[in-house]
C-alpha cells in the first residue's frame, strides 16, 4: 500500500503539499491551481493537448473550420449572434470543427444535444469604444477556460500596434499556462498601427504569423494576403498551423469561396471566419460549402 500522499503514476507528494490537502481552505485559487498543475505527469499533459486538440482540428484532414462569435464584445450584439444558442446549432449542424466565444456566453451557448462542436474560449477583449480599441486586455485565464470544458484558448495580439509590448508579454504567460496545462493555443495575429501601411501585405503577415509561432501557439490566425502564391509565403514560414481570418462581410459567397480555396491551395490548415458564417443568411449551408474544399467533406 503506497504511503499517504502517494498515487500511482505520481511523485510522493511533499509534506507542504500533503498540508495543503489537508487544509486547502488556506490556500488562495491560483496556488491551488499551480499545486494541482506540479501534480500531474508531464505525459498526462501531453496526451491532454492532444485530445483537445483533436476536438478543433478534424484528425483525419489535419484541417479546421472554426466559427468565431467572440464579437459582442467587440461591437455589441450584431446580428447572427443576437442568440448565441441558435448561432451555434447552424454552425454545428453545417459541419464546423469549434466554435470561439467569451468566458460568459459558455454555458448559454453550449450544445447539449446533437454533433459535438469544439469549444475555444478567447482570452482577450477590447471595444470600438475605447479610446485604443488596438490594445487587448487579459479578461479570462487559462485555468478558469480548464473549469469552463475548454478544448482551446485564443488570445489577440496586434502587432505594431502602441501596446504590442504588453500584449507579446501577456501572450508569453499565456503560453507558458497552456504548456502547463495542456491546452491548445490559438494566437489571433493581426498587424495593426502606424508603421502598417497594409495589412494584407504578404511582408507583415508573415511576420505576424512566424511570432506567434515562436511564442508557443499551436495555431496561428492571419489575414489572406490575396494569392496562393503570396500565402504560400506565410505557410512556409510558420512551422504550425495557420488559418486565416474571414475579415469583413463580403457581398458573395464566391469571393469567400475563393479566398478558403486559395489558402488551402497554399497549404493553409483551415478557417476561422466569422461575420461571412454567422451573418451568412444560411449560415449551415456556407460551412458546408466551406467544408467541401477545407475537409473534402460533401454533405
Amino acid at each position: 500500500m503506497p504511503r499517504r500522499g502517494a498515487y500511482k503514476g505520481l511523485r510522493p507528494l511533499t509534506r507542504y503539499e500533503n498540508l495543503i490537502l489537508q487544509e486547502p481552505y488556506h490556500l488562495l485559487e491560483e496556488d491551488y491551481f499551480k499545486f494541482v498543475r506540479n501534480c500531474i505527469p508531464r505525459g498526462a499533459i501531453m496526451i491532454g493537448k492532444k485530445i483537445r486538440l483533436q476536438r478543433i482540428i478534424d484528425r483525419n484532414t489535419g484541417k479546421s473550420i472554426i466559427v468565431p462569435m467572440d464579437h459582442g464584445v467587440t461591437v455589441g450584439p450584431i446580428p447572427g449572434l443576437i442568440d448565441i444558442a441558435v448561432a451555434v446549432n447552424k454552425v454545428a449542424n453545417g459541419g464546423a470543427n469549434a466554435i470561439l466565444m467569451h468566458k460568459g456566453l459558455v454555458e448559454t451557448g453550449h450544445r447539449s444535444s446533437g454533433k459535438d462542436i469544439g469549444l475555444i474560449v478567447h482570452l482577450s477583449a477590447s471595444t470600438i469604444l475605447a479610446p485604443d480599441s488596438n490594445a487587448k486586455t487579459l479578461v479570462c485565464t487559462v485555468e478558469e477556460a480548464v473549469r469552463l470544458g475548454a478544448d482551446g484558448v485564443s488570445i489577440h495580439i496586434n502587432i505594431g500596434a502602441n501596446t504590442e509590448s504588453e500584449m507579446l508579454g501577456k501572450m508569453g504567460e499565456v503560453s507558458k499556462s497552456c504548456r502547463d496545462w495542456g491546452m491548445p493555443l490559438l494566437a489571433m495575429m493581426y498587424t495593426r498601427g502606424a508603421k502598417i501601411k497594409n495589412e494584407y501585405d504578404v511582408a507583415v503577415v508573415k511576420h505576424a504569423a512566424r511570432v506567434g509561432a515562436e511564442l508557443g501557439a499551436d495555431i496561428v490566425k492571419v489575414n489572406y494576403t490575396g494569392s496562393p502564391e503570396s500565402f504560400r509565403e506565410v505557410v512556409q514560414g510558420c512551422p504550425v498551423p495557420v488559418v486565416i481570418a474571414g475579415g469583413e462581410k463580403m457581398e458573395t459567397d464566391e469571393e469567400v469561396l475563393e479566398m478558403v480555396r486559395g489558402s488551402i491551395e497554399a497549404g493553409g490548415s483551415g478557417v476561422s471566419i466569422g461575420r461571412n458564417v454567422f451573418q451568412h443568411n444560411n449560415p449551415e449551408a456556407i460551412v458546408m460549402k466551406i467544408s467541401e474544399i477545407v475537409n473534402g467533406i460533401r454533405k
